[in-house]
């Protein structure tokens, strides 16, 4: 009999063993993969089980939270002016996920993030503390003109607006947007409307301001100007060049013009060049500085990185692998160059910053209940591009541009205005593929300091308008201008 007893109660320490241990591995080893598993309803009842935080522009919420009627998921997310918005928000949907400062932040807004919690002991009695607040950049201004200005057009792009002291992200559009609110539930309706969406050719769900890139075209011709000079490949912007046009590219039998007249771009100076967008000066001075020394000075305005801003954005891309011609295409932003509309505004901050680039950032503050600051953001320096000297050099030829050449059309009266537009091919079929349109734009001060520095990205495939008309002064230059002075009014407010 007791033999029988010490089995059974070694049989049963065994299987409370096995019951412990098995515990564990679930808590401690499975925990994360079950919170994340789609099929764990519980952890999605718990995310939408009480309002969210909201994310703030200008101060006040394009965010709100909302009961759902006759489900378990008991808030639902709904956006103000969604589409004008959504390259900044992303969405939240309870089926979809969340994407953008929805997703980065996500803790914080849905109120699990430790800092929110007064208490100490909140977590450990499973208390969860209100969602926080995500306080963008954004200046709502400036922001109405881009989405606006694209919209009018109604064209695919991208404009983004930086504030070149700070890095300050003013304005983040993106066309043809989406309305986030629209599948934000679980509902058969609003699942066709995301996959609709998902399906459209002209991709409405891509935010083209930081995720795509595309050869920038005439608007990198400030920056080969940048690397010209601080590598000292010109050393004067005002000495004619013995540059011909057209030109051969090196090493090729491929010859290169211009939109203006040859005649008006042969042997022109650097600013001229620029001021006319003499493609022949810029193609033989990227060769001429070489293919290294322009991926270097690229690289300190922000090419071949990812930034975080805190959303991650796809990466512009200077390639280290060029031949001579190659090297020359780069200098009018073509051949394998691309950038994001977000990497063009980069450089015209840094330029207009005197040659410093600071790190583009989308948020401003971080708050808790109460509007209690848990974390708030200071300006950092991405990198010095070029030398004072080379970008105020640079400084004086985009804004000869825009009072004696192609960029005239982002005039203000009475502003120190730089710009420089472009055009960029796409394909290799020129003359069958409709080109970009760019425009890049700052703005300065009394004081020579610049609060904003505008880029401008269109895309004309589908638009009604001729190949003739496609031009970065004509489409791009006027929403510039709008961008630039919502936010030299909100200056002269403060």
């Amino acid at each position: 009999m007791n033999r029988l007893l010490r089995h059974t109660a070694v049989f049963c320490g065994l299987l409370l063993l096995t019951l412990l241990a098995r515990a564990t591995w679930l808590q401690f080893v499975q925990a994360d993969s079950l919170a994340d598993d789609p099929s764990n309803r519980r952890v999605r009842i718990a995310a939408f089980a009480q309002p969210r935080g909201d994310i703030i522009v200008g101060g006040t919420a394009i965010t709100d939270s909302r009961k759902t009627p006759g489900s378990d998921l008991a808030y639902r997310r709904v956006y103000r002016d969604g589409p004008m918005y959504a390259p900044v928000t992303g969405y939240l949907s309870q089926a979809q996920g969340a994407t953008f400062l929805e997703g980065v932040h996500s803790d914080l807004l849905a109120g699990e993030d430790v800092r929110l919690a007064k208490n100490p002991l909140d977590a450990l009695i499973g208390r969860k503390p209100s969602g926080g607040d995500v306080v963008t950049t954004i200046d709502p201004a400036a922001q109405k003109a881009a989405y606006q200005g694209l919209t009018d057009l109604d064209a695919k792009g991208a404009v983004v607006a930086l504030d070149p002291r700070t890095g300050e992200i003013l304005a983040l559009a993106s066309t043809p947007s989406y309305d986030p609110s629209d599948f934000a539930g679980l509902s058969a309706r609003e699942s066709e409307k995301f996959t609709e969406l998902e399906r459209d050719k002209d991709k409405p769900l891509s935010n083209r301001a930081i995720r795509e890139a595309y050869p920038p075209g005439s608007t990198f011709k400030i920056l080969t100007a940048a690397a010209a000079l601080e590598h000292s490949t010109v050393t004067d912007i005002d000495r004619p060049l013995d540059i011909p046009a057209p030109y051969r590219l090196p090493q090729s039998s491929t010859t290169i013009g211009n939109v203006v007249p040859d005649s008006q771009c042969d042997g022109v100076s650097m600013r001229t060049a620029l001021q006319w967008s003499c493609n022949n000066v810029f193609l033989d001075t990227a060769w001429k500085t070489g293919k290294d020394k322009m991926r270097e000075t690229a690289e300190k305005f922000g090419f071949n990185a990812e930034q975080f801003t805190p959303v991650r954005t796809a990466a512009s891309s200077y390639p280290k692998r060029l031949d001579a011609p190659q090297t020359a295409l780069t200098g009018m932003g073509q051949g394998s160059l691309t950038s994001t509309p977000l990497q063009m505004a980069m450089v015209t901050a840094g330029i207009a910053n005197d040659g410093k680039v600071m790190k583009p950032q989308l948020v401003d503050e971080l708050r808790g209940p109460g509007l209690r600051t848990i974390e708030k953001s200071t300006p950092e320096v991405l990198d010095q591009a070029v030398s004072e000297a080379t970008a105020r050099q640079v400084q004086d030829m985009m804004e000869h541009t825009v009072t004696h050449g192609t960029a005239d059309k982002v005039r203000i009266p009475s502003v120190t205005v730089g710009g420089k537009p472009g055009t960029a091919q796409r394909g290799a079929d020129v003359r069958a593929e409709r080109p970009y349109a760019w425009f890049v734009a700052y703005a300065k001060q009394a004081d020579g300091t610049s609060p904003v520095a505008v880029a401008v990205f269109v895309d004309p495939e589908d638009m009604d308008i001729s190949r003739s008309e496609i031009a970065g002064g004509r489409l791009g230059a006027p929403i510039a201008r709008s961008v630039i002075q919502a936010v030299l009014d909100r200056e002269d407010e403060q």
